[in-house]
């Protein structure tokens, strides 16, 4: 289980194939992984994967993942050298400061448009989100087999990001990002036309399954 606090912006170093599907290795930049061990799992942009193996290289260490096809085809992010939101599985003595995942990703949402909310926001020569000023509106096109379960006020996960939703017409929500969000998280590079993963609320996924099973 995860909660949706991103722990560092590491970067998928190579992704070589494998199988049906890919071997990545992951620089964690700021990640602390020294009690990390081969079968530990790590939220990789909101996914969760296994990790399978653990070296030391290049003054630091990297760790390895293995990603099945069936992984690549419903997500986004993991089939080459990018930045990537990391987060350590949760230990039952930890905080929850997100809200609960599984890291299983439901669906890749579209984002729409992505706009300061603060007339001093702008976006810097690299072309990501300054983070210095205001609140960014983030507005993501989810996919419509999981618009029902998007509601204002609940919760939603955005590339491994716990974010709340603000507000939803259709199969459209939009959220906001504070500038502590954008500095530490990968979500300050989007622009419109970008793919993120998505993960719904668990609370969300139970209730329409009893109430499915009532109808």
């Amino acid at each position: 289980m995860f909660t949706g606090i991103v722990a560092a912006v590491g970067r998928i170093e190579a992704a070589s194939p494998r199988g049906d599907g890919l071997r990545l290795v992951v620089d964690p930049a700021g990640l602390d992984v020294a009690d990390v061990a081969v079968g530990d799992s790590i939220a990789v942009n909101g996914c969760c994967l296994t990790v399978v193996a653990k070296a030391a290289a290049g003054g630091g260490t990297r760790i390895a993942f293995d990603v099945s096809a069936e992984t690549l085809r419903c997500t986004v992010g993991l089939d080459g050298k990018s930045d990537v939101n990391l987060e350590m599985a949760l230990r039952l003595a930890d905080r929850l400061g997100g809200h609960l995942m599984t890291g299983h990703v439901d669906g890749v949402g579209t984002v729409v448009a992505f706009e300061s909310v603060g007339a001093a926001s702008t976006r810097g020569s690299s072309g990501v989100a300054d983070a210095d000023a205001a609140s960014w509106r983030l507005e993501i096109e989810a996919p419509a087999a999981l618009a029902r379960f998007i509601a204002a006020k609940g919760s939603i996960a955005v590339q491994g990001v716990s974010l709340t939703v603000n507000g939803v017409e259709g199969a459209r929500f939009h959220v906001n990002l504070i500038p502590h969000t954008l500095e530490v998280t990968t979500l300050k590079s989007l622009v419109p036309g970008a793919r993120v993963n998505l993960e719904i609320d668990l609370i969300a996924r139970y209730v329409e399954r009893l109430y499915s099973r009532e109808l």
